[in-house]
């Protein structure tokens, strides 16, 4: 059995371990132990953990979640079917505009879902969401998040959203196969023309899409102002002949090389680089967005009490500190920045300088029913 470390890891021994236990060439106790994560566990296990005592209710034997691309361990969602005999089906989706628009038309099967900080607002106030009952959440404790990252989750004094995570949106570039520096989104829309012409992804998603068009403008991210973003699709529309894809899930292309440089997401990036080390992560100079994500219930849920399970299952810390490791965004809870390894705290992808924030913005919840940017975004693809 193997025992807990008695000295750090290095960031090369613990990414080479949790390869090892993604192949399976080594169990999870190993993993646990050699990283000291498994001693983090265990002091945790001690101050409470899941229990289905706290879910009486009848969870059924299925439940569904919506959420993003790459963005959880599935054996995250294995270990909680072992505990509750409750299997979870795994919805993935590209832009929240897809979310909503599901939701509208009702009828989603949705238990659980995964909307972005500037969404909840509109949610609520169209009645897609329920205020969520704390009382079944006895693992979420809201004295322990970063209000900077969780205040979009409470309208009103209700809490409809609790956080998953945060992250920003930048640059993932293979600079294997790009010698062109790139810091900012001006020079990635430039050199989408030129160097990297047909290995270029951006977001399916005209949040992102749209908002570092503009950034690279000089506009802001949220702009919605008309003839900013007539600025911004004539610069995406000269673009598009270049492009390799416009696609949310990227990372398929940036692995087979087929794709050299895309817009990325936090947990994207440094699930790229720590596989291939040459796709370097970069946060543009000149903003773009830093975003939080959230667990919410429909309104809808056919099986509110499993999401209810899930979601409690998922704030545990011991549970959410293996999803941070697998997923790689950052958490918004301190009692998960606690046991996370300073390899991954240490990770200037995940948690970089203040200063590479200061120039971002979070999403605002005008832009997700402005109709002129839905309209620009359409034009767009269909150019």
């Amino acid at each position: 059995m193997s025992k807990f470390i008695t000295k750090p890891i290095t960031a090369s021994e613990f990414t080479s371990e949790f390869m090892r236990l993604k192949r399976g060439s080594v169990t999870r106790r190993h993993f646990l132990g050699i990283t000291g994560l498994g001693l983090a566990a265990a002091v945790m296990g001690r101050s409470g953990a899941f229990s289905l005592e706290a879910h009486a209710q009848d969870l059924g034997t299925q439940m569904s979640l919506a959420t993003w691309p790459n963005y959880h361990d599935p054996a995250t969602f294995e270990a909680f079917t072992v505990k509750t005999g409750v299997a979870v089906e795994v919805n993935v989706f590209g832009s929240n505009e897809e979310m909503l628009a599901k939701l509208q038309a009702g009828g989603t099967g949705w238990d659980l879902f995964v909307p972005t900080n500037y969404t909840i607002s509109t949610y609520a106030k169209l009645g897609l969401i329920d205020p969520l009952d704390l009382s079944k959440l006895p693992n979420y404790d809201p004295k322990t998040e970063t209000p900077r990252f969780t205040n979009e989750g409470i309208i009103d004094g209700k809490t409809y959203a609790v956080p998953k995570n945060w992250g920003t949106t930048g640059i993932a570039i293979n600079t294997g196969k790009l010698k062109t520096p790139v810091t900012s989104w001006k020079e990635f829309f430039e050199l989408a023309q030129t160097e990297a012409g047909g290995r270029v992804m951006v977001h399916d998603y005209q949040l992102t899409t749209i908002g570092n068009a503009l950034v690279s403008l000089g506009y802001k991210f949220n702009s919605i102002d008309p003839a900013e973003l007539t600025k911004a699709e004539e610069l995406l529309i000269k673009v598009k002949p270049h492009l390799f894809a416009i696609n949310s899930d990227y990372q398929p292309g940036m692995r087979a090389t087929d794709a050299w440089m895309t817009m990325c997401w936090t947990n994207d990036g440094a699930q790229l680089n720590r596989d291939m080390p040459e796709i370097a992560f970069v946060l543009g100079k000149d903003g773009g967005e830093i975003w939080s994500d959230f667990y919410a219930i429909p309104t809808s849920a056919a099986n509110k009490p499993a999401g209810y399970a899930l979601l409690d299952y998922l704030m545990t810390p011991e549970n959410a500190v293996r999803e941070h490791i697998a997923n790689g965004a950052p958490t918004t809870d301190s009692r998960v920045l606690a046991l996370l390894p300073a390899e991954v705290t240490g990770n200037k992808i995940v948690y970089p300088d203040e200063a590479a924030l200061t120039p971002l913005e979070f999403g605002a919840a005008v832009t997700l029913t402005d109709p002129a940017r839905a309209e620009v975004m359409a034009r767009f693809k269909s150019a």
